[in-house]
């Protein structure tokens, strides 16, 4: 697809200015929001589609097609995103989308082609989100000042609770209006409006990149690139640490959060429509906390915080299996998602501080293969440990694992004392 050229890439930004009123931040931050709504609304409309057409089971494996590819190739992706400068890499990422989504609603409307098509659309997204994730990651490093990072982290957190909230029920109504295919629709017009506001970002200039009539320099290969980033992340203390941090903070809270607090509601009889108050209290929660982040834009002594609140969250994360009534339980996930809210911000935040630009993408797609690539595959595994052993000691076993990464970082000193630029 066309890209513009390459002088808007690195072009020089006017003079530094707070992200909320930075005009690349806000283009950035439009065509994420769009974006991410337009993820809502596909997965609406994969779902129903891939109802329609299968089982229950085949639905679900059709579902779950997207985890393979991200977790096979994220680490790719961060290679990708620093060779080629996650700005292009976004934009590349959204037009396959947005065909690829194009595509598969023009057959619906013709044909019934079957579950193989939603499947490969399903394996599709999986491989462009392995490329893309690592880019979203790296990209605001590269249009903004390292001590504005933190509210910029705040403002994407805000934006992808409004996602959340307005992505369901609009593909919901593309269903009820006009069928799958007319969500799909919704779906690739959203990822088109991110295209042009994309395009619009200008990029701050690495001090690598070199000016104007100088040769660049020779460049490495891929799996070199790949070798590099990961000894990059080994010899740096925080982030080395804080890899480990979100990595056990992840795997012990995404199971119980997902699969552990559908079958909990159901074994409480609170049904889905209390599943769905404990979902919103965890959602405000974590929404209260961007807001916090957006408006101050510092949180003093990062690395402290995050390690303490992880610590404090996991407890919460274990109490859930235990509240005795409806109304503790959505008490419980409000504190949930403010503790949670804030430390997955702190991490986001400094993993673009203290990360060189070079190696953001990399960086990133590290800590986006624990979160988003391993950590989904722990679903079957928590259901059928409680099919095992009950509710309450899954929770709770998740709950210490989560625990391990807040003392984690807390029994290292480096990252114990990180803090967020001024």
């Amino acid at each position: 697809m066309t890209v513009t050229p390459a002088i808007s890439e690195a072009a020089q930004p006017a003079p530094d200015r707070p992200a909320h009123r930075d005009p690349d931040v806000l283009r950035w931050l439009g065509a994420y929001t769009s974006s991410a709504i337009g993820d809502n609304v596909y997965y609406v409309a994969l779902s129903w589609a891939a109802v329609q057409a299968g089982t229950p089971s085949q639905a679900g494996l059709v579902m779950a097609a997207s985890a393979v590819p991200r977790a096979l190739l994220m680490l790719g992706g961060g290679v990708i995103a620093d060779r080629f400068g996650p700005r292009r890499v976004l934009i590349a990422g959204g037009g396959v989308r947005c065909a690829a989504v194009v595509a598969v609603a023009a057959l619906l409307l013709v044909s019934s082609p079957g579950l193989w098509l939603l499947g490969l659309l399903a394996l599709v997204f999986g491989v462009v989100d392995a490329v893309v994730m690592p880019a979203l990651g790296a990209l605001p490093a590269r249009i903004t000042v390292r001590g504005q990072l933190a509210r910029v982290q705040g403002m994407r957190g805000m934006a992808s609770r409004l996602a959340a909230v307005v992505g369901a029920p609009l593909g919901g109504l593309g269903v009820a209006l006009g069928g799958a295919a007319a969500a799909f629709g919704a779906a690739a017009l959203l990822f088109a409006v991110a295209l042009p506001l994309l395009t619009a970002v200008r990029m701050r200039s690495r001090p690598q990149d070199g000016g104007a009539g100088q040769e660049p320099p020779s460049r490495p290969t891929a799996a070199r690139d790949l070798r590099d980033g990961v000894e990059y992340i080994r010899r740096d203390p925080v982030l080395a640490r804080l890899m480990v941090v979100i990595a056990l903070s992840d795997l012990g809270f995404v199971g119980p959060l997902n699969v552990g607090l559908t079958l909990l509601a159901d074994e409480r009889g609170w049904g889905a429509t209390g599943m769905g108050w404990v979902l919103a209290g965890f959602g405000t929660g974590a929404g209260a906390t961007s807001l916090l982040l957006a408006v101050r834009g510092r949180v003093p002594r990062a690395g402290l915080v995050l390690s303490v609140t992880i610590a404090v969250g996991a407890v919460a994360v274990g109490a859930l299996a235990y509240v005795p009534t409806l109304a503790a339980a959505v008490g419980t996930a409000l504190a949930v998602g403010l503790l949670t809210g804030l430390s997955g911000a702190l991490c986001g935040a400094l993993i673009q501080t203290e990360s060189d630009p070079a190696f953001t993408g990399r960086v990133t797609s590290v800590a986006n293969l624990f979160s988003l690539g391993l950590a989904p595959l722990t679903f079957p595994l928590t259901g059928a440990a409680i099919a095992l052993w009950g509710t309450g000691p899954v929770f709770a076993a998740s709950a210490g694992v989560c625990a391990l990464g807040g003392l984690t970082g807390l029994a290292c000193g480096a990252l114990r004392r990180a803090e967020l630029p001024r």
